[in-house]
C-alpha cells in the first residue's frame, strides 16, 4: 500500500500498538520553555522518576521574558520565578538550555531549526501549540499538554491515536505582495477554525514547492489555528540548502547519506489522503483578519462579510467594526512585527525594503521583535536596524513578546494593533486589545500610513 509522507513517519516511530488502544509513539526531539515545564518536572520529582533521554530535550526561555534590558534581573516575579525554575531543573537533570544572555537564545520554534535542530523524518513535540513550524522540514510536530510534557520527559514516548490525513494544494502564480502568512490566512478563511480538526496536514502544489524555509515555516505555523494537529511540507532542495552549515546538521558525507534517505521521505504518487482541498494561487491577495479568530479574514480591499452566528456578532462588536465596511483606512495605534510566525530575517528584510527612507506615522507605536539572538545579528549585521531605528521602529531583544502579552509588552484597552503574529483572540496581545493579523508587509504599510492602506497601490 502506498504511503503519504505522513505515514511514512509515523509508522517509523511506533513502538507498538497497544490492543483496541493508541499506540506508543517515539518523540525524537522535546523543545521545553519556562512555562508549561515546571509542572511536568514536579511531578516526575513526586514520582521518584528521572528525565529518561536528557541529549533529546532542548530548552530555551522565550514566553514572557523581557524584551529590553535582558541582562538586568527580571523585574516581573512570576517570570523571574519561571525562568529560575527551568535553569534549577536543566541543571539537575543534565539538559541543554539556552538561557537570556546565551547566543543561540530565542523562541523555541526560531531557534530549532536555524540551529539545525529540526531535521527532517522526525518527531517533534513542545508543550506549545504552535510547535506545527517544524512541519515545514518534513517533521512530524505538535504541541502537548503539561501532563504529556511529563509523560515525554519520563518515557520518550507518547500515547497517541494515529490522526486522519489532509492534502491542501495550491497551484498558480501568486498576485502582487502575497506572501505565505497570505497564503495561510486564506486557507483559514476558506476552512475556519475547525476544518482541521482530526487531520494532520500536508501542503503540496508549486505554490509550496516556490516558498523558502522561512515561509514554509509560517504557513505549518498556523495549521494549528484550523484545529489540525499539525501541517507538514515534503523536503526538497530547498531544506537541504537551508540546512547546511548550521550548527547541528549533519555535515559532508554524512549530510550527502541523510539526503538520500529524506527524498525517499516523499508522499508516493497513488497515496491516498481522507480529505484534499485545492486552491488557485491567483484567488489569493494580501488578506487581513476583522474578527477575533483567524479565521475571520478577508482579501484586504473586501468588505466584511454579514454574519448571524452570534459568537461572529460579538467578535465584531469588541473590534469595533460593522458588516459591510472595508478595513482600508483604519486607524492604527500598535504595529507588532514578531512571534514565531513572523520574527526571521526574512520577515525583517521584507519591511526594512519597504520602510527604507520612509518615517513611522507619529500615532504609531512600532515594535520589531526578532525571533532569536541569531535574528538580531543578523538584522545589526546587513544594517537593517539602522533602517528601523531612522524610520521610528523600536528593535526589541529576542522573545514571544507582544504576541500574547504575557510580559510587559502589551496593546493598551481598546488600542488597535495590527500584528503578524498567529492568533487574534480578545485580549491575547493585553486585557481589552484588539488585533488585525496580517503579513509583515502589510504591518509596515499600515505603520509608515498609520493606518491600512491599500498596499498594491
Amino acid at each position: 500500500m502506498s504511503k503519504t509522507l505522513f505515514d511514512k513517519i509515523w509508522d517509523s516511530h511506533v513502538v507498538e500498538v497497544v490492543d483496541n488502544g493508541p499506540s506508543v509513539f517515539l518523540i525524537d526531539k522535546h523543545f521545553i520553555h519556562e512555562v508549561t515545564s515546571p509542572q511536568a518536572f514536579d511531578e516526575l520529582k513526586r514520582k521518584k522518576i528521572r528525565v529518561f533521554d536528557p541529549k533529546k530535550i532542548v530548552a530555551t526561555v522565550d514566553h514572557n521574558v523581557p524584551t529590553l534590558n535582558q541582562h538586568l534581573p527580571i523585574t516581573d516575579k512570576l517570570s523571574r520565578n519561571q525562568v529560575e525554575k527551568l535553569k534549577i531543573n536543566c541543571s539537575e537533570n543534565n539538559i541543554e538550555l539556552y538561557d537570556l544572555g546565551n547566543p543561540n537564545q530565542g523562541i523555541v520554534h526560531v531557534i530549532g531549526p536555524e540551529l539545525g535542530i529540526t531535521q527532517p523524518g522526525m518527531t517533534i513535540v513542545c508543550g506549545d501549540s504552535h510547535t506545527s513550524t517544524h512541519g515545514a522540514f518534513g517533521v512530524i510536530a505538535f504541541g502537548i499538554g503539561t501532563s504529556q510534557v511529563a509523560q515525554v520527559l519520563a518515557s520518550q514516548c507518547l500515547l497517541l491515536n494515529k490522526p486522519k490525513k489532509m492534502r491542501i494544494n495550491i497551484d498558480g502564480k501568486l498576485n502582487k505582495n502575497v506572501t505565505p502568512k497570505d497564503i495561510i490566512l486564506y486557507i483559514l478563511s476558506k476552512l475556519g477554525t475547525s476544518g482541521g480538526t482530526g487531520f494532520f496536514v500536508e501542503y503540496s502544489g508549486n505554490v509550496f514547492k516556490k516558498m523558502s524555509m522561512e515561509g514554509r515555516m509560517t504557513v505549518c505555523n498556523m495549521s494549528i489555528e484550523m484545529g489540525a494537529r499539525g501541517g507538514i511540507i515534503a523536503p526538497d532542495e530547498v531544506t537541504y540548502k537551508y540546512l547546511m552549515g548550521r550548527k547541528f546538521s549533519p555535515k559532508g558525507d554524512n549530510l550527502k547519506s541523510r539526503i538520500i534517505d529524506w527524498e525517499k521521505l516523499k508522499t508516493e504518487n497513488d497515496a491516498t489522503f481522507d480529505l484534499e482541498y485545492s486552491f488557485d494561487a491567483t484567488d489569493i491577495f494580501p488578506m487581513l483578519t476583522y474578527g477575533t479568530n483567524p479565521g475571520m479574514g478577508i482579501k484586504f480591499s473586501e468588505k466584511i462579510p454579514r454574519h448571524t452566528n452570534q459568537s461572529d456578532i460579538k467578535a465584531l462588536k469588541y473590534m469595533g467594526f460593522k458588516a459591510g465596511e472595508t478595513l482600508i483606512g483604519k486607524k492604527i495605534n500598535y504595529v507588532f512585527i514578531g512571534s514565531c510566525t513572523n520574527s526571521r530575517i526574512e520577515d525583517f528584510r521584507s519591511v526594512a525594503n519597504y520602510i527604507n527612507n520612509k518615517k513611522k506615522s507619529p500615532n504609531i507605536n512600532a515594535l520589531i521583535v526578532p525571533g532569536s539572538q541569531n535574528v538580531l545579528n543578523q538584522i545589526i549585521d546587513e544594517g537593517l536596524d539602522a533602517i528601523f531605528e531612522k524610520s521610528g521602529f523600536q528593535i526589541r531583544q529576542p522573545g514571544c513578546s507582544a504576541c500574547l502579552g504575557m510580559n510587559e509588552d502589551k496593546v493598551p484597552p481598546g488600542k488597535l494593533c495590527i500584528s503578524t503574529s498567529n492568533r487574534n483572540f480578545e485580549g491575547r496581545q493585553g486585557p481589552g486589545s484588539r488585533t488585525i493579523l496580517s503579513s509583515p508587509l502589510m504591518a509596515a504599510a499600515a505603520a509608515i500610513h498609520g493606518k491600512i492602506v491599500d498596499i498594491n497601490e
